[in-house]
């Protein structure tokens, strides 16, 4: 079963493959899904129990007209009909928006739903990808937005409301604000497909705005929010003008009998409904608290009806994906080919508690489970970090995140005998401000003319002298150095030199000239200790040193994200973020959110 179900996930671009597909994998037994976003309470075993009862009927006979569907909806939602167009899925309404509606470009926000991406592209339009910020929680900032569509001269521009994968929010008053400053714009669509879940607002959507707007849609999904993507209906909210040259593109019975039975089923069952979203709420706060109580692991708010998150350092989420299916029967949807994400994010469903538990245990023996089979690896063995790009991926993977193949760095440090330390009482050890590197020496210990600056760059170093090993106070404490073998015992340069030998060489150098200077006596090895008056006297008479120049390190990750929970793991490769090319500096550090957003008023109107 389990090359079977991998092979599946291979056939498949920016989705995951159907439900139908894994059960005839497994012997037509499915898995508990987390991976497709359902609603587990809606519709109600009555009203199921119903729809199995009209079977023959519903698959016998034709449906109605799709403008028959789409005035019952419209009563329901009291809407205008002539405002709406019903698709057989939101799907169906994206390929008609982008073979009607958009001329030439198009600006969407990633990571998102795979169709506003793909679809324009394979029909020859240009799509600007506005990248969301892993070190900003993938939050949208739609100022920084609207520059960016300015900047590209797009002409029609794309907002999820919430966001999928990561269930990002904007009010409605951001929205609103949004529209405003691209009037000009030839479209602006709000994909308002998982908006029932959220309750940061009581009144959230849009549509009212569509309504009387000449160049903004609204687009709702009711198999999202109804748990019934089988049966693909959806529908969009605009102008008169707008959505009529929709409307008249559409099959007249591209509504199936499904549908309509199920649309005109929902007037007797609001009160169900209303509940049911009620309970995904809740259950998302508890599915949340549970995930984000496992090391390493990160989740991020959402206002949908799945959860974002992280996995720890080293975990490849094609890796746990594929072991919680073939151990655990459990689908979870990895994002390694969505774009703007990687394959260390996974898209959890919402589901009821007895559920999440299975999750978690699950994915405890898959992360941490025996060291052996253990998806992260042992603390200090380096890391797996996938960016969901090969290349990156096999830099990474070859240079332990440091831009240094570890071979090259094995060879050059080789297991020498340890050199004698500087004479004086032993450094306190003060935080360093560089990834990656142990505490150097407090810099009060050392000679007053020696003391290096609070943190060093980053940027590569230039080649400036810097005094022999010998003379560096503390160098002997500082890890890798401590084992350094004198100058004149170094191995010969290899074609690419690790950090340590490079710091050798310039020492070296350093030594051979202010020999030269001063014409004076040598200053004894670092395995011969010299006198307190040898010692006062070579610094009398030598010029102060320069700092040493440090190699380049990678960048720090941001704030929260090198976190792992973890002992061991931090600073360990490179985030998203930094793979997808990010050059703007790291915000300042900020506390992580530790809750989620109250529950809105829309609670209240459950009794």
């Amino acid at each position: 079963m389990a090359d079977n179900v991998a092979s599946l996930f291979r056939g498949t671009a920016a989705h995951s493959p159907s439900m139908a597909a894994l059960a005839r994998e497994s012997d037509g037994v499915g898995p508990i899904d987390f991976c497709i976003p359902c609603n587990p309470y809606f519709p109600t075993p009555g009203m199921f129990d119903e729809l199995a009862g009209r079977l023959r009927e519903i698959i016998t006979y034709y449906p109605s007209s799709a403008d028959t569907i789409t005035a019952e909806l419209c009563a329901l939602l009291q809407l205008p009909p002539s405002c709406v167009a019903m698709g057989n899925g939101s799907t169906e309404l994206i390929t008609w928006i982008d073979h009607l509606l958009v001329r030439e470009s198009l600006a969407i926000p990633v990571p998102t739903f795979g169709r506003w991406t793909d679809q324009p592209m394979e029909t020859g339009k240009r799509v600007d990808m506005f990248p969301l910020m892993e070190s900003n929680g993938f939050a949208l900032d739609p100022a920084q937005y609207i520059e960016f569509i300015r900047a590209r001269g797009t002409r029609v521009a794309v907002i999820c409301n919430p966001n999928n994968p990561d269930g990002g929010f904007l009010t409605r008053r951001a929205l609103v604000n949004f529209m405003d400053q691209l009037q000009d714009l030839d479209l602006i669509v709000i994909d308002e497909s998982f908006l029932e879940f959220a309750d940061a607002e009581s009144d959230p959507s849009v549509v009212e705005e569509a309504v009387l707007r000449p160049n903004v849609i609204v687009l709702r999904s009711l198999g999202k929010n109804f748990g019934l993507h089988g049966i693909r209906f959806g529908y969009l909210v605009a102008n008169p003008a707008l959505a009529g040259k929709v409307r008249s593109m559409l099959p007249k019975w591209n509504l199936n009998s499904f549908a309509e039975t199920v649309v005109f089923m929902l007037k007797e069952h609001g009160q169900e409904y209303m509940e049911s979203l009620h309970m995904v709420r809740r259950d998302r706060l508890d599915m949340a608290r549970q995930l984000s109580a496992l090391p390493g692991l990160t989740v991020y708010p959402s206002q949908g009806n799945f959860l974002f998150v992280r996995l720890p350092v080293g975990a490849e989420g094609t890796v746990v994906r594929d072991r919680l299916l073939s151990e655990h029967r459990i689908l979870v949807r990895e994002c390694g080919n969505k774009i703007g994400s990687s394959s260390r994010f996974l898209r959890l469903v919402v589901r009821p508690e007895t559920d999440v538990r299975r999750l978690v245990s699950g994915m405890e023996q898959v992360l941490y489970g025996s060291r052996r089979g253990a998806a992260v690896p042992e603390l200090g063995t380096g890391t797996s970090y996938s960016s969901g790009t090969a290349a990156v991926d096999r830099l990474i993977s070859e240079t332990n995140g440091v831009g240094m193949p570890l071979a090259a760095q094995a060879a050059a440090m080789p297991s020498l005998p340890p050199a004698q330390t500087w004479p004086g009482p032993a450094p306190a050890q003060a935080p360093t401000g560089m990834p990656g590197l142990a505490p150097a020496p407090a810099a009060a210990m050392m000679p007053p003319q020696q003391q290096p600056a609070a943190r060093m760059p980053a940027p590569a170093p230039q080649q400036q002298p810097m005094p022999a090993v010998a003379q560096m106070p503390g160098v002997a404490q500082m890890p890798g150095v401590a084992q350094m073998q004198p100058a004149a015992q170094m191995m010969p340069q290899a074609p690419q030199m690790s950090p340590v030998a490079q710091m050798a060489q310039m020492a070296q150098t350093a030594q051979a000239q202010a020999q030269a200077q001063r014409q004076q006596a040598p200053i004894p090895a670092v395995a011969q200790a010299p006198s307190p008056a040898a010692q006062a006297q070579a610094r009398s008479m030598q010029p102060p040193p320069q700092p040493p120049a440090m190699p380049a390190m990678s960048p720090a990750p941001a704030a929260g994200l090198g976190q792992t929970g973890m002992p061991g793991l931090r600073n360990r490769g490179l985030t998203a973020a930094q793979v997808r090319g990010r050059t703007e500096p790291e915000p300042a550090p900020a506390p992580q959110p530790t809750g989620w957003p109250a529950a809105g008023a829309m609670y209240n109107q459950v009794s």
